[in-house]
C-alpha cells in the first residue's frame, strides 16, 4: 500500500466512525460495510498490508490503551475467570474450530487448521464493554470481558506462531508447543513489567507532560518489541506494562493524566477504524481470488460458515461448564465470594464472544506465501475469518443489549456502594485536609500573627469541613450523618457550612496571599490524592470511583497552574 492510499482509507474510516458515534450506531459494522461497497467502484486499488505492520504497528497501541483502563486489583479479583476464559477457551476454541475445518479440508495439514483456529479464537471486547457501559453492567462481568480480552491475545497470537511454523516445517510437537508457550508467558510478563517500572520512575521525575506522554507513546512499541526478542510474548509483556502504569498512574504528574487521556483516544478510534476498513475493502478480493480456483466459491462459503458456528456455539458450552473453576483459588486471586458470576451474567459473558480487531490483523496477515510456495487454502481461511469476524458482530454485538436487558443483568447495587464509598472517602479526605492546615498554623502565624493565622486556619479547616460534609450528605443521606465528625452538623453540611465560622473563600490574610494560598492549595490537593491511593490500595475504594475522584483533583492543580496568579509568578 502507498502512503497515500492508506491515508485515504484511515481518513475515509475515521470519518465514518465519527458519524457512527454522533448517531449511536455500531462504528466497526458500519465501517466494514461501507469499505466494502467502496471496494467494489471500479479503480479502487487491492490493499495489502505486510503482516508485521498489522501485528507490531497497530496491536500493541490498542492492546496497551486498554490495559492502562482496567484496574489491577478488579483483574486480580477475577483472575479465576479471566485465565480460564483467556486461555481456556481460546485454547478449546482453537482446537475445535482445527478439527472443522481439518474435517472439511483434510487436503491441508492440521497445522495449518489450526492457524484458523489461533485466528478466529480470541473474542474481542471492545465492543461488549462499550454496551456494557452504556446499559450499566455490573463492573466485575465488565472485569472479565476486558481481562479475557487482554490476556486471550497473547493465547491466540503464540498458538497461531507456532501453528504458523507447524505448517511451514510440516512438524507438530505438542511439548515443544507447550514449551514455547510457557517460555512467552514468563518472559513477556517479566519483560513487561521491567519496562513498566523503568517508564515509571522515568515519569516520576519527569516535570514535563509533553515528554511524558511521548514516552508513554513509545511504551507499548518497547515492550512489544523487548519480549519478542528474547523470544517471549510480546502481547503479554504490553498488558503487564499498561496494568502496572495504570495501577501506578497517580504517582506521576497529574498533567500527565491529563495529556495522555485524549491522545490515547484519538489513536484508539484511527486504529480500531483502520483495521475495520481494511477488512471490508480486502474482502472483495478474497472472494475473487476463490472464485478463480479450484476449490470454489460455495464450497469455501459452506466452510465459513461451519467455523462461524462453531466459534459461536464453543463459548457458552465452555463458560457454564467450566464454571466450577471460579470457586479455586488460584495463586495471586483475590476474589471474594460476592464478586462471583451468577447464572445470568455468565449467559451475558457467552454471548459477548464478538471477535474483532485481533482476528482481523491475523487473518489478514497471513503470510501468501510459506516454505517457498503458496499458503494453503490461504483464501478459504480468510473468509473464514472474516466470516467469524462478521458473523459476531452482526449477530451478537446487535443483540446484546436485548440479552442483557431481558435478563435484567445490572449496576444498580453497584451505583449505591459507589456513593457509599465516595461519601466515606470525602469525609477521609478532609481529615488530610485539616490535617496539612494545623501543620501550617505556626507557619503562618510568624507572618501575620497568631490572631489573623487561626482565624484564617479556622476559615479554611470550616470551608473543607464544610465541602466534604455537604458532599457526602448528597451522596449518601442515609449512612453519610454516622461518618461526620462530632463537631459538624449534618444539617449545616448540607449548606456547605462548618461549625467554626462561616468560611468565604478561604484566602489566606494580607501579605500571605497569593503565592502561599497557591502553596497551601497544592499541599491539600497532594494530601487528597494520598487519601484516594491509600483507600483504594487497602480496597476500602473502587478503581473507578478512585480515578474519578482524582480527576477532579487533577482539574483542580491544572486550574491553579493556568490562573493568572500562577502564570504571573512565572
Amino acid at each position: 500500500m502507498h502512503h497515500v492510499e492508506v491515508f485515504l482509507l484511515v481518513a475515509g474510516a475515521v470519518l465514518v466512525a465519527a458519524a457512527c458515534r454522533r448517531r449511536g450506531l455500531p462504528s466497526p459494522l458500519v465501517i466494514v460495510a461501507i469499505s466494502l461497497v467502496v471496494s467494489l467502484v471500479p479503480g479502487v486499488p487491492r490493499y495489502e498490508i505486510n503482516s508485521e505492520i498489522l501485528l507490531e504497528f497497530v496491536l500493541p497501541p490498542l492492546l496497551y490503551s486498554a490495559a492502562l483502563a482496567s484496574s489491577y486489583r478488579d483483574f486480580r479479583a477475577q483472575l479465576n475467570s479471566i485465565t480460564r476464559l483467556g486461555v481456556g477457551l481460546v485454547l478449546l476454541s482453537a482446537l475445535a474450530v482445527a478439527l472443522v475445518f481439518w474435517a472439511l479440508e483434510p487436503a491441508v495439514s492440521f497445522a495449518v487448521a489450526l492457524v484458523l483456529g489461533a485466528v478466529v479464537a480470541p473474542p474481542d471486547a471492545v465492543a461488549a464493554a462499550a454496551v456494557g457501559r452504556r446499559l450499566g453492567l455490573p463492573r466485575r462481568v465488565m472485569t472479565v470481558l476486558s481481562g479475557e480480552s487482554l490476556i486471550n491475545d497473547a493465547t491466540s497470537l503464540t498458538l497461531y506462531k507456532v501453528a504458523l511454523i507447524g505448517a511451514a516445517t510440516g512438524a507438530w510437537a505438542f511439548g515443544g508447543a507447550l514449551g514455547t508457550f510457557a517460555v512467552a508467558v514468563v518472559a513477556g510478563v517479566g519483560v513487561g513489567l521491567a519496562i513498566g517500572w523503568l517508564v515509571h520512575a522515568i515519569r516520576v521525575r519527569l516535570d514535563d507532560p509533553v515528554v511524558a506522554s511521548a514516552i508513554g507513546l513509545l511504551t507499548p512499541f518497547g515492550a512489544y518489541w523487548a519480549s519478542e526478542a528474547v523470544h517471549g510474548s510480546g502481547v503479554l509483556a504490553v498488558v503487564a506494562a499498561g496494568l502496572y502504569l495504570g495501577h501506578t498512574s497517580p504517582r506521576a504528574g497529574y498533567a500527565t493524566r491529563l495529556y495522555e487521556e485524549p491522545i490515547w483516544s484519538t489513536l484508539d478510534i484511527l486504529l480500531e477504524s483502520f483495521t475495520f476498513a481494511l477488512i471490508g475493502i480486502q474482502l472483495p478480493w478474497i472472494i475473487r481470488d476463490l472464485v478463480a480456483s479450484d476449490q470454489g466459491l460455495g464450497h469455501a462459503v459452506t466452510v465459513s460458515l461451519a467455523v462461524l458456528a462453531v466459534a459461536v456455539l464453543v463459548r457458552p458450552l465452555y463458560v457454564f461448564g467450566t464454571a466450577w473453576f471460579d470457586n479455586l483459588r488460584l495463586r495471586g486471586s483475590h476474589r471474594p465470594e460476592r464478586d462471583a458470576l451468577t447464572v445470568r451474567e455468565s449467559a451475558v459473558v457467552s454471548w459477548a464472544g464478538m471477535r474483532g480487531v485481533v482476528t482481523l490483523a491475523a487473518a489478514a496477515g497471513i503470510p501468501a506465501t510459506i516454505d517457498g510456495g503458496p499458503f494453503p487454502d490461504r483464501a478459504t481461511i480468510q473468509l473464514a475469518a472474516y466470516t467469524v469476524a462478521i458473523g459476531t458482530l452482526l449477530g451478537q454485538s446487535l443483540t446484546l443489549p436485548w440479552v442483557i436487558r431481558r435478563l435484567g443483568v445490572g449496576s444498580d447495587d453497584e451505583a449505591a456502594a459507589d456513593a457509599t464509598q465516595e461519601a466515606a472517602t470525602r469525609i477521609a479526605t478532609a481529615d488530610a485536609v485539616q490535617q496539612v492546615l494545623e501543620s501550617k498554623r505556626g507557619d503562618l502565624a510568624k507572618v501575620v500573627g497568631q490572631p489573623a493565622a487561626d482565624e484564617a486556619i479556622d476559615a479554611l479547616s470550616a470551608r473543607w469541613r464544610g465541602r466534604a460534609a455537604a458532599a457526602a450528605v448528597m451522596l449518601d443521606p442515609e449512612n453519610a450523618p454516622d461518618l461526620l465528625p462530632d463537631d459538624v452538623d449534618a444539617r449545616e453540611s448540607t449548606r456547605g457550612l462548618g461549625p467554626v465560622g462561616k468560611a468565604r473563600d478561604g484566602r489566606l490574610p494580607g501579605a500571605a496571599e497569593g503565592r502561599r494560598t497557591q502553596q497551601f492549595r497544592r499541599e491539600i490537593i497532594a494530601a487528597q490524592r494520598e487519601v484516594l491511593m491509600r483507600r483504594r490500595d487497602s480496597g476500602e475504594l473502587d478503581e473507578t470511583v478512585m480515578r474519578r475522584m482524582m480527576r477532579e483533583l487533577d482539574l483542580e492543580d491544572e486550574s491553579l497552574s493556568s490562573s493568572w496568579l500562577e502564570r504571573v509568578r512565572d
